[in-house]
């Protein structure tokens, strides 16, 4: 299956600065995500990486990533993952998310969303879980979220 963010994704990443851009555009659809300046690295369905550089903006008062941007990151892969995966006729929204931080988070930070089960197609709304973990420099996992995704049958016009 190809959806058009998949498309988009396919296409614009093959240009110089092609992953830069991409990451914008998702931004300029999502604007909230663009704090923490994201830069996609790996999307296909079942699987997205997200990198989030050290700097900053995104640390806390002891100079380590804050714990809402590794929120942030994660909520962020877990949806474009689960866009570009479940069925056409389907429809997704964040229900809940859980979280762990496991380690003090410094550094360039990788998430990585894959989904617990396959998708499948539904006349009713069912929830899937996203994993997410995001890791440091040294592959290292430094927190790890449940992101539970409603998916329902798109409403038809």
């Amino acid at each position: 299956m190809s959806t058009p963010v998949l498309q988009s994704y396919r296409r614009i990443t093959r240009w110089p600065a092609g992953h830069w851009l991409f990451s914008r555009l998702v931004c300029l659809k999502a604007p909230y995500f663009a704090t923490i300046a994201p830069r996609f690295v790996a999307l296909e369905p079942g699987r997205c990486e997200i990198r989030l550089r050290d700097r900053r903006r995104v640390h806390n008062h002891i100079g380590t990533v804050h714990a809402i941007a590794l929120c942030n990151l994660a909520e962020l892969g877990a949806g474009v993952m689960t866009d570009v995966t479940v069925p056409a006729d389907m429809r997704w929204i964040p229900k809940g998310m859980t979280v762990e931080y496991l380690k003090k988070a410094t550094g360039t930070m990788l998430g990585v969303a894959t989904p617990e089960a396959p998708a499948r197609s539904s006349a009713e709304g069912y929830e899937w879980p996203v994993d997410v973990r995001i890791s440091d420099a040294d592959g290292e996992v430094v927190f790890r979220a449940r992101v539970n995704m409603w998916v329902s049958p798109r409403k038809h016009a």
